[in-house]
């Protein structure tokens, strides 16, 4: 049996995706073995993800600090500190961060998706912005603009 995996404050990889970073808590292998990913998220305001759906899994948030209006489907749901949103799996669904920015617990099950966001952290200037390159990147991890 593996002993206790711990990340202290200030600890744990980032990928650093401009307006937004994601610091990652507990994924991968022989962490989870893949089976859920933890990552923390923070960011400025404005859009956070363009409209996407992700066919085999489910994405849950809990709201840490800040204001958010998630897009599920045709639906504004506004959720602030303390709330939680669950995206289950086949549904559209955006992030916009409120004014100030925010941060945020993202639950993905099963896990993996957390790979994409350390490739688009990897991409040249600009690249990230690029729809056609970040399709590409994004559609090889069960992410797929819609």
């Amino acid at each position: 049996m593996l002993g206790a995996h711990t990340v202290r404050k200030g600890e744990g990889q980032v990928a650093d995706m401009g307006s937004v970073h994601m610091r990652m808590l507990a994924g991968g292998d022989p962490v989870t073995g893949r089976a859920f990913t933890l990552a923390e998220f923070t960011g400025a305001e404005g859009p956070w993800t363009v409209p996407h759906v992700h066919q085999a899994m489910e994405e849950s948030f809990f709201v840490l600090d800040g204001d958010f209006t998630f897009t599920v489907g045709e639906e504004q749901v506004p959720v602030g500190p303390g709330e939680y949103i669950l995206v289950p799996r086949g549904t559209r669904h955006m992030i916009h961060a409120a004014e100030g920015g925010g941060r945020l617990l993202t639950l993905m099950v099963p896990g993996g998706l957390e790979d994409m966001f350390f490739e688009l952290a990897q991409l040249p200037a600009g690249g990230i912005t690029d729809p056609a390159v970040r399709a590409t990147v994004s559609g090889k991890y069960d992410s797929v603009p819609a």
